[in-house]
């Protein structure tokens, strides 16, 4: 199916992609302290409708209750709304509006940001080793103390998944998230000390290294998560159910090197698997890593559906529309490119909205034994 490249990408490393919940904006954020929004056109093609400046680097952005309305976290520590407002539904330079107040405010930089729909909570994490949820509607928030650094964090319809260091995953309920703010959240106070929560379940990462990226399944039984060391780890929330949890290596390349014979050995060179997002109509599941591949999984027979064609830098982040006729990714050199001081080739940050076809992301029946 078709593949659009939208004009105008981020100059520096993108942070996060996210389709609109009516699939027809995408906003884009990045190392280059911007937030992009994008527009879709009557083609189905997509164009820059305007980019917001931030006062420095974006790690991630959300979409609120409705395509008018998106959360934003980076540097800045703060967790900020964001609202824009449209004069007709052709109005292709909408007015941009920020909040007077953020709402509320981390100790360290905030690296991720999600919200729930089912129960209106907006949940952000920080490398302070807090949890910020957030009511947005009437500025309440309670600060959950973490258990260890955050890397990911992942929202099903009733639960909240948190990867952190040490391989530690959190397994929170949001009703009961939901009643804590509501029963000690307190708009009035700009600091909180964070407050100790016990979470539903506690568990160890089946992945040996750094999470990146994860995902909960459309069906709400399980999650997966990617790491560093180019694995993915599919895992289920009951215990019986969990029995079957594994993990599978991908986004790697064999290649050949010289030994001290000068003679060739095989090499096995290992990629990040930054993105991972699931299919909200199939279950199906896509991954993309440092290699530049994107790759579509079926968690249930433990299958590649395919695999696309290798792109031009590292993948950085991807996301399905809700009607999973789409998936966009955000496409710039990493940190595994060891040049982490400087500045990414322009040439190579890339936006891209791939159209599926009917049945492409549907998954595989399992291999005869």
């Amino acid at each position: 199916m078709s593949v659009q490249e939208l004009e105008n990408p981020p100059t520096d490393i993108i942070t996060a992609v996210r389709f609109s919940p009516d699939s027809h904006k995408l906003l884009v954020s990045a190392w280059d302290s911007s937030i992009r929004l994008f527009a879709d056109n009557d083609d189905g093609s997509y164009t820059n409708w305007t980019t917001i400046p931030t006062a420095s680097p974006t790690l991630d952005v959300c979409w609120g209750s409705d395509d008018h309305t998106f959360y934003a976290v980076g540097l800045t520590q703060h967790v900020t709304r964001y609202r824009f407002e449209q004069d007709s539904p052709n109005d292709k330079n909408p007015k941009i509006s920020v909040d007077d107040s953020q709402l509320s405010t981390h100790g360290a930089a905030s690296n991720k940001v999600v919200y729930s729909k089912e129960h209106n909570l907006v949940m952000s994490t920080s490398w302070d080793e807090t949890m910020h949820v957030h009511d947005p509607d009437n500025g309440q928030y309670v600060a959950v103390k973490l258990a260890a650094k955050p890397f990911a964090i992942a929202l099903s319809a009733d639960k909240a998944v948190v990867s952190m260091v040490e391989r530690r995953v959190h397994v929170y309920v949001l009703e009961d998230l939901k009643k804590l703010v509501e029963q000690v959240g307190d708009p009035s106070l700009t600091e909180k000390a964070p407050i100790e929560v016990k979470p539903w379940q506690e568990r160890e990462s089946s992945l040996k290294f750094q999470t990146r990226a994860s995902g909960c399944m459309p069906d709400g039984t399980g999650f997966a998560c990617s790491s560093i060391e180019g694995r993915v780890g599919v895992e289920w929330f009951d215990e019986e159910a969990n029995k079957k949890m594994y993990a599978f290596k991908c986004h790697r390349e064999k290649t050949t090197t010289k030994d001290e014979q000068d003679q060739d050995v095989p090499l096995d060179i290992i990629h990040c698997v930054n993105g991972l997002a699931f299919h909200p109509v199939h279950g199906t599941f896509a991954t993309g890593g440092g290699d530049g591949v994107v790759a579509l999984w079926d968690a249930n027979t433990k299958r590649r559906i395919r695999q696309y064609p290798k792109l031009c830098s590292s993948v950085a982040s991807l996301d399905f529309s809700s009607d999973g006729s789409k998936i966009a990714i955000g496409v710039s050199p990493g940190f595994e490119d060891s040049k982490v001081g400087d500045m990414p080739d322009p040439e190579l940050v890339k936006i891209y909205v791939r159209s599926l076809g009917e049945g492409e992301a549907k998954g595989k029946p399992a291999k005869e034994k």
